[in-house]
């Protein structure tokens, strides 16, 4: 499985690709920065990091995208810059059919590092533990760009299960309703009255 997992922001958008499965050793296929100046309109800024992610895209050719899910904090104007440019890369993703996968930050940090309160050193770190890096990569952007990665190498066959047995127990139930709606509407159907014959006088 080869993931691209995106750690978005205007001035600095994460981005790096991690092959491998889950229970064996991870390989780095690729890490790095799409960045934008601060000073640029907003719109060229979303296109610079539109085609910043095509040309990654385009290089690796990975079967998934993990981007890390937006909360809401303190600074909104972070938080605004920080969903388009994940809206982006699901758009990136999406056009070209590649399924998007969107983890927590509490996510990434317990599959990662075991503690969903992990600091940046630590996820950094671990990555650098996983993928047996010489140094933690830099900044700390393109770091938590692999730590999405692999969190979605981990998870990804316990999802896939999960949804399965979703999907399953679903088409169950549709099943027990349509045979319960069926034996309803035999019920309800008048019966057949027999004829009376007509006895012939003598």
């Amino acid at each position: 499985m080869r993931v691209l997992g995106v750690d978005p922001g205007l001035t600095r958008c994460g981005v790096g690709v991690v092959e491998g499965v889950a229970g064996r050793p991870l390989a780095l296929r690729g890490v790095g920065v799409v960045r934008t100046p601060p000073d640029a309109e907003l719109g060229l800024r979303l296109v610079a990091i539109e085609q910043g992610i095509e040309q990654w895209l385009d290089e690796h050719e990975p079967e998934f995208v993990a981007v890390e899910r937006v909360f809401s904090q303190h600074n909104v104007r972070t938080v605004m810059g920080t969903a388009q440019a994940s809206a982006v890369a699901m758009l990136c993703a999406s056009r070209r059919g590649i399924p998007v996968a969107l983890h927590t930050p509490s996510e990434v940090k317990a599959a990662v590092t075991g503690n969903g309160r992990a600091d940046k050193a630590q996820v950094g770190a671990m990555v650098t533990r996983l993928l047996r890096l010489d140094a933690p990569p830099k900044p700390a952007d393109a770091a938590d760009a692999l730590a999405l990665a692999i969190c979605h190498i981990w998870r990804a066959p316990a999802q896939n299960r999960l949804q399965q047995a979703v999907t399953e127990n679903r088409l169950q139930q549709a099943a027990a309703r349509n045979r319960l709606q069926q034996a309803a509407a035999e019920h309800q159907q008048p019966h057949a009255q027999p004829h009376a014959s007509k006895g012939r006088t003598a």
